[in-house]
């Protein structure tokens, strides 16, 4: 008991932490160590990707990696032991702690009963093999052919330089002609013995997800184990394209239907997890119990697009991201601070609606995972220059994929700019618990009636998208009309800001 107590000390066990709100599974991205690699108390050790964020989890332990559980794609539910590390390196080889003691004291009565040399490897969890054991040998009964012996057996014989007993086939009339020994098939070790193939739990688990059948893996670990390299190139054959068969006769290909094609072929399936899975579920869930209501104006933003180059050449915004989404930023919340109400939420279980003394605008980030929501905290309280250099930094991490998921909590509403598409708008759907987005359009030259005369004058398309029972018709129409004088005439960020 106390050598098991100072080597579980010894050998500390990471588990998937929740790195998010109530989050239960997590995907492995990147492992940035191997087994044998020397970890220091806070370094990180891999990327992991959650239904909200990419994020990078450090070690609590210094020492040395003693194994990593699961390999790189594979979803770990939270509270799954990933990786384990050796805390005392220079104390000597040891067994890490992996069995119970029930578990323990099974496979050491298993080991009692096996063969000298016949002994196979105990994995956690699965005992002996049953070909360890010793049986003795049943007489044949008259007319029943005697049974074979076990394809551990066969293995074990050709081990010990004697000839392999040829396998039985079914029982005939007549005695079916024995194979030389050096023809006798060669049977691998993951099929020996009970045949179930010998696996740790990580490994099945990771063929499980990849799909890969374990008995038709070709083990290369010691006494016949399949190991993670095994099941990853079993995988990468599955994946490879096969190899062109022997072309067939007339007779056995399939008859052309015209006018058919045969699209299977030419489709690709990908697995709906992380951030586009939690996308989804929470479009869906938006979109069916906030009732939607979008309203759009059309706007003149010449003077709006004049009055960033002239931000551009301010030294007290040098260096910080100026373009026309800030200053359409900043008259969103400069017309929500004239109409609060708009910045509200709805209690579906006390049925109250809670309105924020707050702004945490969020900004929709298209990254290679999916579409992200981070936001500023407390937006509204910030200069322009404050907000230039948040709104910069926060494209930044959500392209890098480093957004945390504390960033994209607690949004009250939202800006989505779909004009960097070119598009001219849309209808956004809410982030849910938010009141409110708004759609920035692409930013067009057009001919615009301007002092009685058509001219030509850069114009946008805005959409505001509204949850109806916080914001009545009334109240939305004035928001987005505020949104839309702030750009026309950005001299109003003075008077009403």
């Amino acid at each position: 008991m106390i050598a098991g107590t100072a080597n579980a000390q010894r050998f500390r066990e990471f588990k998937m932490p929740d790195v998010g709100e109530g989050l239960t599974e997590a995907e492995i991205l990147k492992w940035y160590v191997q087994p044998g690699d020397i970890v220091t108390d806070g370094q990180a050790v891999c990327e992991v990707e959650t239904a909200k964020a990419a994020v990078e989890l450090p070690i609590p332990y210094d020492g040395v990696v003693h194994e990593l559980r699961f390999g790189e794609g594979v979803t770990v539910d939270v509270g799954t032991v990933i990786i384990s590390v050796d805390t005392d390196p220079g104390a000597g080889s040891a067994q890490a702690p992996a069995a119970s003691g029930a578990q323990e004291a099974a496979a050491a009565a298993s080991e009692e009963d096996a063969e000298p040399q016949g002994r196979q490897a105990v994995l956690v969890g699965y005992g002996a093999a049953p070909s360890s054991t010793k049986r003795r040998a049943r007489k044949p009964q008259a007319g029943v052919p005697a049974q074979p012996e076990p394809a551990s057996a066969a293995l074990q014989a050709e081990l010990n330089g004697r000839p392999a007993p040829a396998p039985m086939a079914a029982p005939m009339t007549e005695a079916a002609p024995v194979a030389p020994a050096s023809a006798t098939p060669a049977v691998s070790a993951a099929g020996a013995g009970a045949g179930r193939p010998l696996a740790k739990p990580p490994v099945r688990k990771l063929a499980k997800d990849l799909g890969i059948d374990l008995a038709a893996v070709v083990p290369t670990g010691p006494d016949g184990i399949i190991t993670r390299e095994d099941v990853h190139a079993a995988a990468g054959r599955a994946a490879a394209p096969a190899a062109p068969a022997e072309a067939p006769t007339p007779m056995a290909a399939a008859p052309a239907v015209p006018g058919v094609v045969d699209t299977a072929a030419r489709e690709r399936r990908v697995p709906v997890k992380g951030v586009r899975k939690a996308t989804a579920q929470a479009m869906v869930a938006s979109a069916f119990t906030a009732p939607h209501v979008t309203e759009f104006i059309t706007v003149d933003v010449t003077r709006t697009m004049k009055l960033v180059q002239e931000l551009k050449q301010d030294p007290d915004l040098a260096g910080l991201r100026v373009n026309p989404l800030l200053l359409v930023a900043k008259a969103f919340l400069v017309a929500i601070k004239r109409h609060p109400e708009v910045n509200a939420s709805w209690d579906e279980a006390n049925q109250e609606i809670v309105y924020k003394d707050y702004i945490n605008l969020g900004i929709a980030a298209a990254t290679p995972r999916g579409l992200i929501v981070p936001n500023i905290k407390d937006a509204g309280a910030k200069t322009l220059p404050q907000l230039a250099s948040e709104l910069g930094e926060l494209v930044t991490t959500a392209r890098e994929g480093k957004t945390s998921p504390a960033a994209m909590s607690g949004g009250t509403v939202t800006i989505t700019n779909v004009g960097v598409f070119g598009v001219d708008t849309g209808t956004p759907i809410l982030n849910p618990g938010e009141s409110a987005i708004l759609a920035f359009g692409a930013v067009k030259l057009q001919p615009w009636v301007h002092k009685g005369k058509v001219k030509a004058r850069q114009v946008t398309t805005l959409a505001l998208s509204f949850d109806h029972r916080l914001i009545d018709g009334e109240l939305g129409s004035k928001l987005l009309a505020d949104v839309a004088a702030v750009l026309e005439r950005p001299k109003r960020l003075l008077t009403w800001g």
